[in-house]
Parts: C-alpha cells; sequence; structure tokens
C-alpha cells in the first residue's frame, strides 16, 4: 500500500521497529511505513542465517555501522568499536542470540523511581510471555510465554566442558538454576537463544516479516532519515534520502526506533536537548531537554581464556580448511558446528555481599576466539565472558554539527568510577575462583588470557583496559520518566517526547537502566509494551513473587 500520509512513520527497522511494525499494524486500519537505513536480511543470507556465523557481519561495512566510541580517557585513549546491525532487524540479525530478560530486580529499579510505577516486574512479565515461545519451559511455568511470534530454544549445553563449568561453579559455592529467565535468575545453567532449527530466529523474522505480508504495512530499505518535520513541537513527518534522491513522508506520529546511538542523534539533530549544546553546533533549539543523549549505559566485558587439555572443545572448527564443510553440513541439515551461536550457557552471581541481585554475568565458550573471529594459537581452548552488569559509569551522545551523515561524539568513561574499578577485579578474581576447581581440572591446560603475569589489582585494571571489549548494550540516552525529572526525555504512560506532540521513542535509549544481561530480550518487552501505550491500552500486571537475595548488610542492619 502507498499512501502520502501514513498513520505511523517508524523510523529504524531493528528490534523494537519491527515489534512496533507488526503490533501497529495489526488490526489492518492503521497505516505503518518503516524507514531502515540498512538492506534487507535476506533470508538466503549464511552470514546473518547461520548462527555459528555470527562472528562475520561485526566489523563488515555490509552488515555492520561500524561505531566507535571517542577516546576513553580511563583506557588509554583507546576507541571502542561498537557493532550496530545495518540490516532489517538491526542489531538482532548480526548479535550471539543470546536471550536474557534481566532481572525482576531491574524491573524493580525502574518502577522505583517516580512516575515509572507501571514499569515494575509485574507490569513487565506479561509482555516477556507475550513476545515468547519457550520450547524449553513447562506450559504450566507463570513467568514463561509460549505463544509469542519470537522463538526461543534452550542451549544444549551438551559439550562436556560446560558439565564441567556448571560444575566448577557449584564447587566454588553458587548454585544451578533452572532457568535464568524463570523464578531464579541467580546461578548457572544452559541459556534460551533466539536459534530455532539450526537458524537465527531475529526479531525481523518473528515480527516484521510476517507483517510485511499486510496491506497497510510498507517498509523502504537503504532509507536514510535525515529529519524530522515539525510543525511548532508537532511531529508531521520525516525526510530522508534514498536512491540518491531526498523525499518528505508525512505522519499522525512519528515514532523513533533507532537505538541509543541513533534517536538521540535524530532529537539533537531536530532542537530537541540541551539548548547550550544545541546552539554550539549551529542548531536552533525547539524543546529544552537536557536529557537527550546522556545517561549512556553499556557493558564491558573481558575473554578469560584457557588451553584445553583434552580434544572436546570446538577449537578445530575454527581452522579455515575446516570451513567448507561445516558450512556444506549446514546447508544440507541446518546441524554441525555452525548450527551453535556458542553461547550456551553461564551464569549470574553477586561478586560481594552488598549487591541485592547479580552484578556479574557469564558466558561460556567450548572455544577460545573473540567477537571478531580471532582465535587463541592453541589447539583446543575455552572461554568465560564477564563483566559488570549494572556499573555506575555514566557517559553521552552529542551530535557534532547539524550534518545529519556526520558521527555523533560517544563517550562512556568506561573504568571511570571506584565502584566500576571495584567490580571489574572481583569479576576477574571470581572468575579465576571458578575455573581453578576441581571440576575443571581435567581440562583446564592454563590461562591465555590475562595470563599469569597478571596478578595485581592494578595489573588486573591495567588488563581490562587494553583488552576489554563492549558486550554491546548501548542503552539509556532518551531516558524514560516523568516532565519533573530533569533528565527524563519520554513519557512512561506514552512514550511521547516530553514537550512535543506526534512525537515518540520505543528502543534502547529509552531504557532509564541497563539490565543486567544482553538486552535484545528487553528492548523486545519494552517495544511490545510500548505498542499497546501508544494504542491506549495496557495488559494487567502479574504479581508472580521471584527470588529475591537478602545482602549481608541488610541482615546486619537488622540484627
Amino acid at each position: 500500500m502507498t499512501a502520502a500520509t501514513y498513520d505511523y512513520v517508524i523510523v529504524g527497522g531493528g528490534s523494537a521497529g519491527s515489534v512496533l511494525a507488526d503490533r501497529l499494524s495489526a488490526d489492518g486500519d492503521r497505516t505503518v511505513l518503516v524507514l531502515e537505513a540498512g538492506r534487507s536480511d535476506y533470508p538466503w543470507d549464511l552470514f546473518i542465517q547461520m548462527p555459528a556465523a555470527l562472528t562475520f557481519p561485526s566489523g563488515n561495512p555490509f552488515y555492520d555501522w561500524r561505531y566507535e566510541s571517542d577516546p576513553e580517557p580511563f583506557m588509554g585513549g583507546r576507541r571502542v568499536a561498537h557493532a550496530r546491525g545495518k540490516v532489517l532487524g538491526g542489531s538482532s540479525s548480526i548479535n550471539g542470540m543470546i536471550f536474557q530478560r534481566g532481572n525482576p530486580l531491574d524491573y524493580e529499579r525502574w518502577g522505583a523511581d517516580p512516575g515509572m510505577e507501571s514499569w515494575d516486574f509485574a507490569h513487565c512479565l506479561p509482555y516477556f510471555k507475550r513476545m515468547e515461545n519457550a520450547l524449553a519451559a513447562s506450559p504450566e511455568d507463570p513467568f514463561r510465554g509460549h505463544e509469542g511470534p519470537l522463538i526461543l530454544e534452550r542451549g544444549p549445553a551438551t559439550n562436556p566442558l560446560f558439565q564441567a563449568f556448571f560444575d566448577a561453579a557449584v564447587q566454588a559455592g553458587y548454585p544451578r538454576t533452572e532457568d535464568v529467565n524463570g523464578y531464579r535468575q541467580e546461578g548457572f545453567g544452559p541459556f534460551d537463544r533466539n536459534v530455532h532449527k539450526g537458524e537465527r530466529y531475529s526479531a525481523s523474522r518473528g515480527y516484521l516479516r510476517p507483517a510485511r505480508k499486510r496491506p497497510n504495512v510498507t517498509v523502504k530499505t537503504l532509507a536514510t532519515v535525515t529529519g524530522i518535520e515539525f510543525q511548532g513541537t508537532r511531529a508531521t513527518g520525516v525526510s530522508y534520502r534514498r536512491g540518491g534522491q531526498s523525499h518528505t513522508v508525512s505522519a499522525g506520529e512519528v515514532i523513533l526506533c533507532g537505538g541509543a546511538f541513533n534517536t538521540p542523534q535524530l532529537l539533537q539533530l531536530a532542537g530537541i536537548g540541551d539548548p547550550d549544546h544545541l546552539r554550539s553546533v549551529g542548531i536552533a533549539p525547539r524543546v529544552a531537554l537536557a536529557g537527550v543523549g546522556e545517561n549512556l549505559q553499556d557493558h564491558l566485558e573481558v575473554y578469560i581464556q584457557h588451553a584445553c587439555l583434552q580434544p572436546v572443545s570446538q577449537q578445530p572448527s575454527l581452522d579455515l580448511w575446516r570451513m567448507p564443510f561445516i558450512g556444506l553440513e549446514w546447508l544440507l541439515g541446518r546441524k554441525g558446528p555452525a548450527a551453535t551461536n556458542h553461547f550456551e550457557g553461564g551464569g549470574f552471581v553477586r561478586s560481594n555481599d552488598d549487591v541485592a541481585y547479580p552484578n556479574l554475568m557469564y558466558h561460556f565458550l567450548p572455544v577460545a576466539v573473540r567477537y571478531d573471529g580471532k582465535k587463541a594459537e592453541v589447539e583446543h581452548g575455552f572461554q568465560v565472558h564477564v563483566g559488570p552488569m549494572y556499573s555506575d559509569v555514566r557517559g553521552h551522545l552529542r551530535i557534532r554539527s547539524a550534518d545529519p551523515s556526520a558521527r555523533p561524539s560517544i563517550l562512556f568513561n568506561y573504568l571511570s568510577t571506584e565502584n566500576d574499578r571495584r567490580e571489574w577485579i572481583e569479576a576477574v578474581n571470581v572468575s579465576r575462583e571458578i575455573l581453578r576447581q576441581p571440576a575443571m581440572a581435567p581440562f583446564n591446560g592454563g590461562e591465555i588470557s590475562p595470563g599469569p603475569s597478571v596478578t595485581t589489582d592494578q595489573e588486573i585494571l591495567d588488563w581490562v583496559a587494553r583488552d576489554a571489549e563492549t558486550a554491546l548494550h548501548p542503552s539509556c540516552t532518551a531516558k524514560m520518566g516523568p516532565a519533573s525529572d530533569p533528565m527524563a526525555v519520554v513519557d512512561p504512560h506514552t512514550m511521547k517526547v516530553h514537550g512535543t506532540e506526534g512525537l515518540r521513542v520505543a528502543d534502547a535509549s529509552a531504557m532509564p537502566y541497563v539490565t543486567n544481561g544482553n538486552i535484545f530480550a528487553p528492548v523486545m518487552m519494552l517495544a511490545e509494551k510500548a505498542s499497546d501505550l501508544i494504542l491506549g491500552r495496557e495488559l494487567p500486571a502479574e504479581r508472580e513473587p521471584f527470588y529475591r537475595h537478602t545482602p549481608l548488610s541488610q541482615l546486619e542492619e537488622a540484627s
């Protein structure tokens, strides 16, 4: 269907945009246009659809926008690369396919802020359930959904290294858990993943592809939005470039789903943000909202790699000469080493007794390799990914000029606080304690990275500054909150940008705090709930009890 004016123009066909396009068009009465600056996620694109090929798109300009931070002052001036999906489905088409809701107490934290009461866990749980078809969960489990468009499999974690790692965690004093997305997140076990029958199951596949079959949905790829059109403070449409031509389209409402980088960039380009900053780059302020681009949060992580004594790891599958045979096995039956995303299990722990819920997340891999595909020079190896999950570090995103094609200034300030540095030291020490347990001894061929020369607190911090990479969870740059909050950007009850009409935000930028895990699932939940808020409805809250740990400090106070 073509239209001069659409009821909704969605800027960004990524994870959140896919959800909004589907839910807002479902009744057939409302016209929806999705503008995606990247290309299509072709079903025959092996680097997208093959789970184990996830290392290939990152850093590849055909798939990845290849953002990077400004020189990070507490990491020796390093620029940290940030892969962002340049394709329908957004980063869900190039990520590690790990499905983590975050801890229920993350949402209790959201809901504890003034005006945010309807974003506590009880109000978010129905939307987690609505979006998923959790194949491994019991139909009677009140925490899991079984009729949603997003199919989830549980990582089999059958490689003996997984069982050894889980056993080692128990030996180190940490529990097993049946389902990190269920009653109890804290503990170790297999992880849910966005993989089904050996293929990636992205947001585009679950939501956008079905929606595109409707006559009231139009999707335009390779369409870069350059500005938001306004009449006063009412958004009336967007301008974009496609095929070398400039276009303008009118909208009843504009919904920004560009993510933590592109959404605040577009807002600032439209004159919505800190007035002093906007004037400094030649933009006349339209709406003063100091929080646009501020409050930037992310997860930094390291790889602790070990050589493996037994020939049970997936390290040989990284040999170039094996890849054609592995690829053929996947093509013929969607089986073999190429059918896994590798991140089949891990865990969540508290690194100290002061935190109320897990501040560290572990991904365990039966292979030693970096995100860019660089493998450790060992015949067999394994690794854990670890890093602080709800750091108190805050950064910002700010446009450099009025040119929409200019990359914004992005600064995360990794390692900038005393608490963040403390938790990094704890993260490495806890990891080493788990990996030195008896259950790992038959496989443990010694630490490769950081290696035995890194022992003191300062040596650990220096290694993290040199070696850490982002876990690719940028968020919170246009946070939800009431108009009384001077740093809030988005109304939590309507998803409207404060001080405007006809303009909403529904993506990772609207999160007030990053959750303690991979953020794909929280973003999808947020978009699901946002779609209902836009349509003027909401699912009833479900107040299921969940596991709560009582910190030692609270026990001491009570005594």
